[in-house]
This record gives C-alpha cells, sequence and structure tokens, in this order.
C-alpha cells in the first residue's frame, strides 16, 4: 500500500514535469528518484513521447485535438528535452553516466500562432506542408521544399528556423555533413531566438558526434550548455561523459 502510494506521487511529480510545472530543484530531486526506479522511468518515457507525436498525428487538422491549449511553449521545450534525455537511458536500467550516444533522430518542430493554431495561410504553412511529407516518409521532397522557400526568406530569424529544420531532416536521413551545414547557419545568424540557438548548437554538436569528431562535438555541446537553457542537463552529461572520450 505505501509503495502504490509512492509510485502514485512520483506520476504525478511526472506528469508536473512534462507540464513544465517543477521548479528546478523539484527537478533535480525527481531525476535523483527516476534514476533508482525503472518502472518510473518507463513511465516517463511514455509521457513524453505521447506529448512529442500528438502534433504530428494531428496533420491536417485546423486546431490539434487533444492537446490542451495552454501547454506553452516553454511546456514544448521540456518534451523535447525529455526525448533528448531519454535518448541516453537504455529502458528500463539507467545507463552508466560515462557512456552516451549521439541521439539517434530529432524531433521535427511544428510552428504555432501565439494562440497555438497553425496559421495555414502564413509562410509557417510552407514549414507545417515540408514535416508532414517528412512524417510520411517523403525526406527528399520535403527538403526540396524548405530549401526552396528559403531561397527567398529575407528574415533571418525565419532563415534559421528553415535551416534548422533543414538539418534535422538531413540528420534524421544519416547525412551529417548536410546536416552540419544547416546547424551551422543557424547558430552564426544574429537574429535568432535563445531557443532555436539552443537547438542549433545541441544538434550540431550531435552531428559532429554521429562523425565521431568529438573535438567539434564537444565544443557545440558547450555551447548549448552555456546557453542555460532547456537542455542544459542533457549537454552537462554530455560534457561529463565526453571528458572521457
Amino acid at each position: 500500500m505505501i509503495e502504490s502510494h509512492k509510485n502514485r506521487d512520483l506520476e504525478e511529480k511526472i506528469d508536473q514535469y512534462v507540464n513544465g510545472q517543477l521548479s528546478s530543484d523539484e527537478i533535480d530531486e525527481l531525476w535523483a528518484e527516476l534514476i533508482q526506479n525503472g518502472d518510473q522511468l518507463d513511465y516517463l518515457k511514455t509521457v513524453a513521447n505521447t506529448k512529442a507525436v500528438i502534433e504530428s498525428e494531428r496533420e491536417g487538422a485546423a486546431t490539434i485535438l487533444g492537446m490542451d491549449r495552454a501547454w506553452s511553449y516553454a511546456a514544448a521545450a521540456v518534451v523535447v528535452l525529455l526525448v533528448s534525455v531519454l535518448a541516453v537511458i537504455n529502458m528500463p536500467e539507467f545507463q552508466s553516466a560515462e557512456t552516451v550516444e549521439p541521439i539517434t533522430s530529432i524531433e521535427l518542430d511544428y510552428y504555432r500562432s501565439e494562440d497555438g493554431v497553425m496559421e495555414p495561410n502564413s509562410e509557417q504553412g510552407v514549414m507545417k506542408d515540408a514535416l508532414a511529407l517528412a512524417n510520411r516518409g517523403n525526406t527528399a521532397e520535403a527538403i526540396q521544399m524548405l530549401e526552396q522557400e528559403l531561397e527567398s526568406a529575407d528574415d533571418p530569424a525565419w532563415s534559421a528556423k528553415l535551416h534548422l529544420n533543414i538539418g534535422s531532416l538531413y540528420y534524421n536521413d544519416g547525412s551529417y555533413d548536410q546536416a552540419i551545414r544547416n546547424f551551422q547557419h543557424v547558430v552564426e545568424k544574429q537574429a535568432v531566438d535563445a531557443l532555436t540557438r539552443e537547438k542549433g548548437y545541441w544538434y550540431l554538436g550531435n552531428a559532429y558526434f554521429q562523425l565521431n569528431q568529438l573535438d567539434k562535438a564537444r565544443q557545440a555541446i558547450q555551447n548549448a550548455y552555456e546557453l542555460n537553457g532547456a537542455y542544459r542537463r542533457v549537454a552537462k552529461h554530455y560534457l561529463s561523459a565526453l571528458a572521457t572520450e
């Protein structure tokens, strides 16, 4: 009975974590508990992955069904972080802190207006259509669509997001050199929001890691860590492990 109550409390904390409702200290305490509890790590993985795939399974809808519209941009960043962290965990046993691998794939982003709804008549509708193609396996066509949009893009922030998603598509296709070129464009642009720049460095580091260029991987991940955002904890874990490589 006591154990069952404890598990329910832990699951409530996990739900709060995924929804961005825990403080930094509470997150640290949660991870300390999860490392000792393989079953609850499985629960965390299920919750995180469910949130991450909701949008792609609603690609034809004008509104996102089944999703709380109050789920904020910050909460979305938490889900991306969870998926990245779970990429280095071998369920149900947590691997040694000295062992990491580059992330296997990058979750594809959808961009929404401030009220959480995709604007089908805006330039971001191109992003939605391209990523819908990619989710159906038409990666080359999706890349071509985004590269054509990039040719006419005059907003540096929009160009950065296009490069970020083109790089992500190349990364998921195993074309790491092309991914690196696009991620470098992201981090080099001045008019880029903090999360986009942080993603650019994090993905750039993993692309170098895939090519076994560890010095460049460490530097890029260090840059992501120093931005002190959504990827700080997972970046710190990677830096600690890569320091022994």
